[in-house]
């Protein structure tokens, strides 16, 4: 078919393609997204926990009554929340920590029911931080640890990593837990009661989300930080 044909004939069909795209759209997937931050970071997606876990639950729930296509989560504690809430609609997460250890999955190459996504893995890396802190301050025997106690599969898998590398390095860790803003100023004021060497902040997205808060109380008292991503 010539261009000008092609021109003629959308013209004739000007009133019937509105009613094509309209009829389109009405029949496209649904993607439900369930995250643990604010919106203010990703202003194109949906239903956020704003920081507190204990939403998600419900906000699960929720998408789950929408009857979407397909769910998709960027964090540990959102994709768990997902897998309660259905076994019907499929769910993709992406995720730092082993799936299977979490709970998710029930093995990395056939993930089972109606769930599946990737890893990066990055939790059990906890040993590399550790070994980083103890380079940077060698004399230091003791360092601290920064959980969210509301993440408790994913403050679970973290802590036992961490403990266990402690162990390989001759190193003690204290755990500090930490869920609200005002938390934050109480743990930082126990650090300092440890002279604790240094700081590991765990992998979690409420403390990606006060990380402006984090890094000035860290500023405040002087200590190293490393951040688990």
């Amino acid at each position: 078919m010539r261009r000008r044909e092609f021109i003629t004939l959308l013209g004739g069909t000007g009133l019937v393609w509105p009613l094509a795209v309209r009829a389109q759209h009405a029949t496209m997937p649904v993607v439900g997204f369930l995250g643990s931050d604010s919106p203010e970071l990703y202003a194109n997606e949906y239903r956020w926990a704003n920081g507190d876990n204990n939403r998600l639950a419900a906000l699960a729930a929720e998408l789950v009554g929408l009857r979407v296509n397909v769910l998709v989560s960027g964090t540990t504690p959102a994709a768990l929340a997902l897998k309660t809430a259905t076994t019907s609609i499929p769910i993709v997460f992406f995720i730092a920590g082993d799936p299977v250890a979490l709970g998710l999955v029930g093995s990395l190459n056939r993930p089972g029911a109606n769930i599946t996504g990737t890893t990066a893995l990055t939790l059990e890396a906890g040993k590399k931080w550790l070994q980083l802190l103890q380079e940077t301050v060698p004399s230091a025997t003791e360092f601290a640890v920064l959980i969210n106690p509301t993440s408790p599969h994913l403050a679970e898998v973290q802590t036992k990593e961490l403990q266990a590398a402690a162990r390989s390095l001759n190193l003690r860790i204290h755990l500090l837990n930490a869920s609200t803003e005002h938390e934050f100023e109480t743990a930082f004021a126990k650090i300092t009661e440890l002279h604790a060497g240094g700081l590991v902040i765990a992998s979690d997205s409420f403390f990606f989300a006060h990380i402006e808060k984090l890094a000035a109380l860290v500023r405040e008292t002087r200590y190293w930080r490393f951040w688990l991503p």
